[in-house]
């Protein structure tokens, strides 16, 4: 029997100790935190890498276009099922109603534990390296920065909503700022180099991994889904915020691609390690070595604070259904936040930075750890959209999937692919990433839920 417009055990359940989620993100709110959880260090690590695997100017340009085009498709599926399902648990809700709550325990310990704090551990990480190069701290001076990061960035979301959307649109407008100023210089300052193709030994022609690179720069779109029980006027401002904030990404990561490839020429690109710097080490002199530190250090803050304020929603949605999680089902009313969410997420975000510490490997380490599991609950999500296309056909469905469901299976596609490669690609990490997820499936014997599914 179809299940038809069922309520979430949120909805069911009224915590006598705690509030709820309120409508209070606007639209600008919305794309500031997606724009600024995917424009993060990934533009300044990974254009090189794709130009290693580019034969020509057109192809660097052509896969960048390809992965807003797939970002975009993924976008549109999850923008059915955040307008469908507007609840502050996002994937973790979807996954929940299309496959139980087993599955949906397991990802949102893999969130709690790999996730969203490897993420945050990774782009810390990014910030403590070029913070460290502004002014260093000793020889620990990248993991002091990257802890101080989240420590403080957490407490501004803790003293409330309106602190942690403000500070996140002040981040995501230098983010902006910043790239548009690298483009402005090689587009500018910048000689245009000849376009002729490079040496056999520059570019390996491989597609396929350079869309895993391309991919990983365009990857946090997703977090929409877990803001949309708090944005107003979701029918309309979910979509909205998806499209307008790819739109911008897309623009300027082609941009961008443009300006290095005319001021370096594509063997500068792919023998680069540091290209943005070496773009304006070529052009404005070793000021720009400081310039592009202080672009990536704001970048990186921008994308460190939005992460932190959408992963604590997960965990405050697991609290609200597994009793052995009920800590982190409070939402606190003043300041409108789940605090003890952000606590635990910043505790496990630091021990990963201690891991990574302990490595001397700390960005490549929070790599390997990530993908191999996100990749995974990605692919499930999309699923999920099809699976409840089929299991509540009469559910109110403010935005629909175009296409459907050629959509949904090309992005599926594309999702198991980037599984693969993330497990064939990635080191020790990823094997430690999957044994701290398994860690959590005893959950999935151990949980009641506080009230059955009806």
């Amino acid at each position: 029997m179809n299940r038809v417009e069922q309520p979430s055990l949120l909805e069911q359940t009224v915590s006598t100790t705690s509030s709820i989620p309120k409508p209070s993100i606007t639209l600008l709110n919305a794309i500031a935190i997606i724009v600024g959880i995917v424009i993060g260090a990934g533009i300044f690590e990974t254009p090189s890498l794709v130009a290693t695997n580019m034969t020509s100017w057109g192809a660097v340009l052509q896969v960048w276009l390809l992965g807003g085009l797939v970002s975009l498709i993924g976008a549109l599926c999850y923008a059915e099922l955040a307008t469908s399902y507007p609840h502050v648990g996002g994937n973790y809700f979807y996954l929940q109603r299309a496959f139980g709550q087993s599955i949906a325990t397991l990802f949102a310990w893999a969130r709690m534990t790999v996730i969203q704090t490897g993420s945050i551990a990774l782009l810390a990480f990014v910030f403590g390296d070029y913070a460290s190069q502004l002014a260093p701290l000793g020889p620990y001076s990248p993991s002091l920065y990257a802890a101080l990061a989240i420590a403080l960035l957490t407490a501004l979301n803790i003293l409330g909503l309106r602190q942690g959307t403000l500070t996140q649109n002040w981040l995501a407008v230098a983010q902006v700022l910043g790239l548009l100023l690298v483009i402005l210089i090689g587009f500018m300052v910048a000689p245009v180099l000849a376009a002729a193709p490079p040496s056999t030994e520059s570019g390996s022609g491989s597609w396929g991994l350079a869309l895993v690179f391309v991919l990983l720069s365009y990857g946090g779109w997703n977090e929409a889904a877990y803001i949309s029980a708090e944005i107003k006027h979701p029918h309309q401002n979910i979509v909205r915020s998806l499209l307008w904030s790819l739109g911008i990404i897309t623009a300027l990561y082609f941009l961008i691609n443009l300006a290095y490839l005319r001021g370096l020429g594509l063997e500068g690109m792919a023998a680069s390690t540091a290209i943005a710097a070496d773009l304006l080490r070529q052009t404005v002199g070793e000021p720009g070595a400081v310039i592009i530190s202080l672009i990536v250090v704001i970048s990186t803050l921008g994308s460190i604070n939005a992460t932190i304020f959408t992963g604590a929603r997960t965990n405050y949605a697991l609290g609200q259904d597994v009793p052995r999680f009920r800590f982190l089902g409070r939402w606190e009313t003043r300041p409108s936040s789940p605090t003890a969410g952000y606590m635990l997420q910043a505790l496990i975000s630091l021990a990963l930075v201690i891991l990574g510490t302990v490595t001397r490997n700390g960005f490549e380490t929070m790599v390997d750890y990530t993908a191999p599991i996100f990749w995974f609950f990605f692919l499930f999500s999309t699923l999920s959209l099809m699976v409840l296309r089929v299991q509540e056909p009469h559910r109110l469905r403010p935005f629909r999937v175009p296409l459907y469901p050629v959509l949904p299976i090309l992005f599926c596609m594309v999702c198991g692919y980037l599984l693969y490669s993330s497990i064939v690609y990635t080191g020790i990490g990823a094997l430690v990433g999957v044994a701290v997820v398994a860690l959590g499936i005893p959950f999935l014997q151990w949980h009641r839920p506080r009230l059955p599914r009806s």
